[in-house]
């Protein structure tokens, strides 16, 4: 058998303060035999994704760091090319967490660690996207957490980005309004235009945290009953301001603070007067509800009612500098990795 080389993408080192370039490694390896049970996949499509940033400190968190001197962990998408499991066949197209690598090895018995999607109506990145793990979250905060009702204002921070686009398209298809906070007017066009929100708030062009609660006012003219929050900082001070009474905010990330730097709360008070409730989560953690959100998710697809946007990076020694630009918000969208 000849020998297949394997490019892959390590964290060789942990950042101090902000990620960069040289905390990873380009590395090649012989992919190994297969043993019984076993699958080989040929990564098409790597997943990008903030929570990335966390896994990579050696710090107490909802996640296990993500090993030195080990493949970068995260969602793929691709291709079975060899397989010593009777559940899968060589060309089934399957999802995954095969990590920054050309080819992943998988334990096809393990539950949870492979799973066949069928790409006749959805594309097969988007399983990555809208249909994997950013839909879901979206729909877990938004129907588990911020509970609306038709009529309903719902504001979602990130909004242009793979889980923000779906919260308020998820949010619209309950006939709530749904108001957006996005970075560049680029970015707010495309949310308002293209994925239908009632308006979107450019956060770079109010600097100032009385100039961002004008515009979010001016937006949500009877308050806001539900917060989707991705971001913290002053775009989280500017939405707990406009508040309704026993409002409902989901915390799905903090993504001003991922250079470990502590994200101040200007008026915490809001929380008691508001009567608000606040509540983390991690979508994997909720397990039993991903058929029924991926199935809302799956349609929506597959029928067009459900739009996203993808940033296609080329290969994988492109990964680093994605993730990079990731964590700036250069990405339009749901980022991935293109490998095939």
């Amino acid at each position: 058998m000849t020998m297949t080389m394997n490019k892959q993408i390590h964290l060789v080192s942990r950042p101090t303060g902000e990620a960069v370039a040289e905390n990873f490694k380009l590395v090649e390896a012989v992919v190994p035999e297969l043993q019984d049970g076993q699958v080989l996949v040929r990564v098409h499509y790597l997943s990008l994704d903030p929570y990335m940033r966390g896994r990579m400190n050696d710090a107490k968190s909802y996640a296990a760091p993500q090993p030195l001197n080990a493949v970068m962990q995260g969602g793929t998408v691709g291709e079975v090319v060899a397989s010593k499991n009777a559940a899968y066949a060589v060309g089934d197209k399957v999802v995954g967490f095969g990590g920054w690598q050309q080819y992943s090895v998988v334990d096809a018995a393990t539950p949870g660690m492979l799973r066949k999607v069928d790409t006749t109506h959805i594309p097969l990145s988007a399983y990555l996207g809208a249909v994997g793990m950013p839909g879901v979250t979206a729909w877990y905060g938004l129907t588990q957490i911020c509970k609306p009702k038709a009529g309903q204002t719902v504001v979602v921070s990130a909004a242009s980005g793979a889980v923000g686009s779906a919260v308020g398209q998820l949010a619209k298809a309950r006939g709530c309004r749904a108001v957006g906070i996005a970075g560049g007017a680029d970015k707010c066009r495309y949310v308002v235009d293209e994925l239908g929100f009632d308006a979107c708030v450019d956060y770079k062009a109010h600097p100032d945290p009385k100039s961002l609660y004008e515009a979010l006012k001016a937006a949500t003219p009877d308050g806001v009953d539900g917060a989707f929050e991705n971001v913290g900082g002053p775009v989280f001070d500017a939405t707990l301001a406009r508040m309704n009474a026993f409002g409902r905010i989901a915390l799905c990330g903090m993504i001003s603070g991922y250079d470990g730097e502590p994200i101040p709360l200007r008026q915490p008070q809001l929380i008691l007067t508001n009567r608000l409730t606040i509540e983390g989560f991690i979508v994997s953690e909720h397990m039993e509800l991903w058929p029924q959100a991926l199935q809302e998710l799956g349609t929506m697809v597959a029928t067009g009612k459900l739009k996203y946007r993808e940033s296609v990076a080329q290969g994988i020694e492109a990964a680093p500098q994605a993730f990079l630009g990731l964590l700036k918000g250069k990405n339009f969208g749901k980022q991935v990795v293109k490998l095939v």
